[in-house]
């Protein structure tokens, strides 16, 4: 299946990599424009530029560059000419952001907006479209400016109880038109934070897929707070990763950490794990938040009542790198390394099968059934990484893809009933299509949404009417009945058990057409496989990826196992792997025919590994030298280069 990989291109169609930061200078934050030192900015900008940095994104701060519904502060687009000029002189560029709008805590409006609709009055939006054509009409020649963003976060700032699909599609459009009526030569988007409900499951108005047609790159914002580490590690990709479905370039827009809220050096494993996760995942631009601390602004708002927020820079208040500073120049060597310009994601015999009721709004569904895939699909994208068969997704909304050797579709309540036939019919194609079992999460028509669920599976499924079969167990033990996928006969596989008295349950079933793979600590049905014509189907009859989903710091667990099981029965073609599920392996392609192998450690711990080559082969590091052993320090990141002929 093809991953997408889609860039950023020049004007002469060669492809960018955006690699920067979110910038707000320390002389001010948002208030920089006010109290504008260039020398300062020049600084501050050639540390960045010392640190393999080529570029930031720049904020308008609406209230001060707009004083006035016809008006522009001319004083203030004077400096804004001068902090371009910086950048040029750097060998820097800028995307400058119009609507700011909301920032850091606290939303900032100009004073003549008088409470009006962002979205739908009329005249509001004709304001917004004006303000975006004079600061392109300004600046779009200047040589430092490489995209345009028109807001920040938007969903935060704009009027959520009107924001409906009609009305933010609309006012997208009419804002995205103006910067390319007024001769914006530059790519253009959003900056809303790839929040829509493709993504989120979350109804605010936005639609991602729309954003797909009307701008030039998708732009995620990520700074989840998890429970679990691994989670965390994967949480910027798994939105980059949903985001690339719609086959746009896509720029983890925003990203990082406080020092308010980690470690110096958990910060530098949080950006490497960040970066590197993300890349797998397809993004191919990053722009960090942010550039600086604000300890001296402490009296001033936003900073005033969100003390956090001071401490997210790449520098400390006195311009001193910071590791997370470190961290982003390293990995601008590995892009250069690899000439990542020319590289594209491997193609993937694993579809992770995305519901359509993530982002389809169903008649009489509920918010909770998009929630619970969610995280169940996260979930299930972490624990396929780490089984180093790193999945490529496939939106039910979209048709499946028919190119896989291994569908997974983890702990499902609902699929349309169309798609469980198309399922039955890859799996007749040669495929293994893998399904575990979910009820849902919460009571209402609580089952499995299956279209025909015993001839699928080949059982005969027990359930009483309105009712659920608790899991007994803490702990869940499953027994393979006989050799699967390179586990033996006998092996375990054990998982945590989680949720409520509605999801922490399994669905009791008798073998018809099936055969039993393993069983659990009962000696009930726990995996059952059914042939079925030139492939097969694998069902587990426990929601294990929804239990740990629910689960605080479980990854790795066994779910990576099975997966690894499942990607050796269906012939999941994997050049490189390890035989440790804390470390994930994936793969980029230079257009040269070069093979690129990333190894990324989930341990605390040091580790050395001994991957394994199933085509044969050798590994060697970037410098030439064998690799037959890999030594990764502490969640470290190792690049080498796969030959598919040592030599």
């Amino acid at each position: 299946m093809h991953r997408n990989t889609a860039r950023l291109t020049t004007p002469d169609g060669s492809a960018v990599s955006w690699l920067g930061v979110n910038y707000w200078s320390r002389t001010g934050g948002p208030l920089m424009w006010r109290s504008y030192d260039g020398e300062v900015v020049h600084e501050e900008l050639r540390t960045l530029r010392e640190h393999g940095l080529t570029m930031t994104r720049s904020f308008y701060y609406w209230p001060d560059f707009m004083p006035a519904p016809d008006r522009v502060d001319e004083q203030l687009c004077a400096h804004f000419a001068d902090f371009l000029d910086r950048h040029h002189a750097l060998g820097m560029t800028t995307v400058p952001t119009f609507l700011v709008g909301h920032m850091s805590g606290e939303n900032w409006d100009p004073a003549w907006r008088g409470g009006r609709d962002l979205y739908n009055d009329v005249w509001m939006v004709a304001r917004q479209a004006w303000f975006a054509k004079e600061m392109v009409r300004r600046f779009k020649d200047h040589p430092a400016v490489s995209g345009w963003l028109v807001s920040n976060e938007m969903p935060i700032y704009g009027d959520q109880a009107t924001a409906t699909p009609e009305a933010v599609s609309s006012w997208a459009e009419t804002i995205v038109n103006a910067v390319h009526a007024a001769g914006a030569t530059q790519p253009v988007s959003l900056g809303d934070g790839a929040w829509g409900l493709e993504n989120s499951g979350h109804d605010n108005g936005f639609r991602v897929r729309h954003s797909a047609e009307i701008c030039d790159f998708l732009g995620p914002h990520v700074y989840r707070m998890e429970d679990d580490p691994v989670r965390q590690h994967h949480a910027a990709a798994w939105a980059c990763e949903l985001t690339s479905t719609f086959e746009r370039p896509v720029v983890l827009e925003e990203f990082g950490v406080t020092s308010d809220f980690v470690s110096d050096a958990h910060g530098a494993h949080y950006y490497r794990q960040a970066l590197h996760n993300s890349l797998l995942a397809g993004a191919t631009g990053w722009i960090a938040w942010n550039n600086t601390d604000y300890d001296d602004l402490y009296l001033q708002p936003p900073y005033l009542h969100h003390a956090f927020e001071m401490h997210f820079g790449l520098t400390d208040r006195h311009g001193v790198p910071k590791p997370q500073l470190r961290e982003l120049h390293a990995f601008s060597k590995v892009l250069e390394q690899v000439d990542f310009g020319r590289c594209h994601r491997a193609p993937s015999d694993t579809a992770l099968v995305v519901t359509s009721y993530l982002d389809t709004l169903y008649p009489f569904t509920r918010p909770e059934d998009r929630g619970s895939a969610t995280t169940t699909l996260r979930q299930a994208y972490v624990a396929a990484r780490l089984a180093d068969a790193p999945p490529a997704l496939t939106r039910e909304s979209d048709g499946l893809a028919d190119d896989a050797r291994l569908y997974l579709v983890p702990s499902v309540k609902q699929l349309l009933s169309p798609t469980w036939y198309e399922l039955e019919q890859r799996a007749r194609g040669g495929a293994t299509v893998y399904v575990s079992y979910s009820p849902g999460s919460h009571d209402e028509q609580r089952g499995p949404w299956y279209a025909h669920l015993n001839e699928l599976f080949g059982v005969e499924h027990q359930l009483e009417y309105g009712l659920v079969d608790p899991i007994e167990d803490d702990e869940i033990v499953f027994t393979l009945s006989r050799d699967f996928g390179g586990l033996p006969k006998g092996a375990q596989l054990s998982f945590r058990a989680a949720g409520d008295a509605n999801s922490r349950v399994f669905l009791p079933v008798t073998a018809t057409d099936a055969e039993v793979l393993a069983t659990d600590a009962h000696g009930r049905p726990a995996l059952l496989l059914r042939r079925c014509g030139e492939g097969s189907v694998v069902f587990c009859t426990y929601p294990i990826e929804q239990m740990a989903a629910g689960t605080p710091r479980v990854n790795p667990e066994s779910t990576s196992t099975l997966y690894d099981a499942l990607a050796v029965h269906a012939g999941v073609r994997r050049p490189v792997t390890v035989d440790d599920p804390r470390v994930a392996v994936d793969r980029l392609e230079h257009e040269d025919g070069r093979s690129f192998v990333w190894l990324v450690a989930q341990s605390r711990e040091e580790l050395t590994v001994k991957p394994d080559l199933p085509l044969g082969g050798g590994l060697f590091d970037l410098d030439g030298a064998a690799a037959h052993t890999v030594t990764l320090p502490p969640y470290g990141v190792r690049v080498l280069e796969w030959r598919a002929e040592e030599n």
